[in-house]
């Protein structure tokens, strides 16, 4: 480390760069091996299967108009489709965007409103407890009365098109089938000349992800930070070849599973996709397919997957690292004790920088393993910092966590305001996050600065909850703080000062909140109060935290109720 204890790149760990778009790094891949790409509980796909399939939806956007920058919708089921229909957008200089499926009207109503998107992508079939087609009509009900399945819509004016698959197309909808077919009357050179226009430096893709403001906000990714990071990811901390089949369990909408995507893509590794994700199904798929690398990603899912009666990790003969993101220290010791054969690492990172600024060696001893986050990536700077001065902390000292390089986002999609508080005038990215760092450069997470909340590996804002539950007749004020849980490590409760003559209980505060907001956002509790602990004008919510955690610990509650659907 340098004198001033920012980690910077050196000729030692610096990386060689080879960049390119998204759309290349698929076409350079399917030129250069003929195996299995990606696995999906429904598909089976070669590099050349992937990149033909991409072709066709590439070929159907530019059939409906869609141009460089345009905004494409993913709202898929988690099928070897949703890869294609993100991967055709991006192919051709149109914006992905992901949208998370567990987005409830009022999450989903404004990135529909926010990202002003020309096409949304959307799977008929009803997943889980959400039928998507039906959430899409309740945000948007002008589509019950549209004249034609081509849009123009007082609430979202660029959208023209929705495009069911899955199943039959209805009230201002477009068909999937026929959306695709239209495709065909589109030269696929057209394709080719369109990918060729891209630039490395264009947008690929906006990830929506809680920040401390009210809604979610769009985080832009370039082509170039993509590839970069994927490219020191699977290269220099995965050690990714051909020969290695890579088990993810997160979804294509979180920035982590198209990181590891990615990674497979640059390395000819084999992408295994757990699709709608299960313990029994995960365990199933992970026993069937050689896995040599496992993406377990939150140590909520891995631990329960390893917890089934069934499991049997000496089966995995080939499992040769596990990665766990931000893992409690006990419990990533008892994960490397289950699975003793594979190296445990840990890693940190965000939606802004393409997934992660650390990642662990599978060379450094199990007490490092588990007790911290990794280095920071080859190329990156990173420092633990003042938050308001940007002055660097000693090793061992806490602070924010600041970065900035290639993996950088973009900004926040229409929020230059946003966006300016949170990368200042040197191009540190202020994360939010408190950690700190040793003399050898190893990170620890330690706790959230900002207003914020890990529900289970999701950032959730308190401003967001707040926000909506004080839209509650009967709700004057609230506050939400975190709570400590044995399964998500947090989730959310609510203090709340009731309107006079209010009777509102906790089962119906709730209740209400089922079906409009995420069900990792819904507060586990709930608790009434007259007042709130004060510091002048700010609203002491480290007391709050504290109270909600003395009355758990002394109920002996260590697990929150489960949401139930309805």
């Amino acid at each position: 480390m340098s004198a001033d204890f920012v980690v910077r790149p050196s000729s030692i760990d610096s990386t060689v760069v080879s960049v390119t778009t998204v759309g290349d790094m698929l076409r350079r891949a399917a030129h250069t091996w003929s195996h299995e790409a990606l696995i999906t509980p429904k598909v089976r796909w070669s590099f050349a299967d992937f990149d033909h399939r991409v072709d066709e939806f590439a070929r159907a956007y530019l059939a409906h108009g869609v141009q460089p920058r345009d905004k494409v919708g993913v709202l898929l089921a988690q099928e070897g489709d949703y890869y294609a229909a993100v991967f055709g957008a991006m192919r051709i200089g149109a914006i992905a965007v992901p949208i998370n499926a567990r987005f409830k009207s009022r999450e989903l109503g404004h990135v529909l409103r926010s990202s002003d998107m020309r096409i949304l992508l959307v799977t008929a079939a009803v997943r889980g407890s959400t039928d998507f087609v039906a959430l899409i009509h309740e945000v948007l009900p002008e589509m019950d009365t549209a004249a034609s399945a081509t849009l123009s819509l007082s609430s979202t004016p660029e959208l023209r098109h929705v495009v069911v698959f899955e199943g039959p197309a209805g009230k201002g909808e477009t068909d999937g089938d026929a959306f695709l077919s239209a495709g065909a009357t589109v030269d696929i050179d057209r394709v080719h000349a369109a990918s060729e226009r891209v630039s490395v430096r264009d947008i690929a893709i906006i990830m929506y992800t809680s920040g401390t403001t009210s809604s979610p906000k769009g985080a832009m990714l370039s082509h170039e930070a993509l590839n970069r990071s994927a490219t020191v990811v699977g290269g220099n901390r995965q050690l990714l070849t051909m020969d290695d089949r890579v088990w993810n369990p997160l979804p294509m909408f979180h920035v982590g599973g198209m990181n590891f995507l990615l990674c497979c893509l640059a390395y000819g590794a084999t992408h295994v996709h757990v699709g709608d994700f299960t313990p029994a199904g995960a365990l199933a798929q992970i026993d069937a397919e050689d896995i040599t690398v496992s993406l377990g990603s939150f140590d909520m899912m891995w631990m329960e997957v390893l917890r089934r009666p069934e499991c049997d990790p000496s089966k995995w003969k080939r499992m040769r690292m596990v990665m766990i993101a931000v893992g409690a220290p006990e419990r990533m010791r008892e994960m490397q004790n289950k699975v003793p054969q594979a190296k445990l690492v840990s890693a940190f990172g965000a939606t802004e920088c393409c997934g992660f600024f650390s990642y662990g060696d599978v060379n450094d001893s199990v007490d490092i393993r588990t007790q911290w986050t990794g280095r920071p990536l080859e190329g990156l700077e990173m420092k633990i910092a003042d938050p308001d001065t940007g002055v660097p902390f000693p090793p061992h000292t806490v602070g924010e966590i600041q970065y900035r390089g290639y993996s950088l986002f973009s900004g926040y999609y229409k929020e230059p305001e946003v966006t300016a508080a949170a990368i200042d005038a040197d191009g540190w990215f202020h994360s939010g996050d408190l950690g700190m760092i040793d003399e050898n450069g190893q990170v620890k997470f330690v706790s959230r600065l900002k207003d914020m909340l890990k529900v289970g590996g999701e950032n959730v804002a308190s401003a967001e909850i707040e926000d909506f539950l004080q839209q509650h007749p009967d709700v004057l004020t609230a506050q939400v703080v975190s709570a400590p849980d044995a399964r998500y490590m947090e989730v959310p409760c609510a203090y709340l000062i009731l309107k006079p003559g209010s009777t509102a209980t906790e089962a119906e505060i709730i209740d209400s909140c089922k079906g409009q907001i995420s069900t990792f956002k819904i507060p586990r509790y709930v608790r009434f109060v007259t007042e709130f602990p004060m510091s002048g004008t700010k609203v002491k919510k480290v007391e709050l935290r504290a109270i909600i955690a003395a009355e758990l610990k002394s109920a002996g509650i260590t697990e929150a109720p489960k949401i139930t659907l309805s």
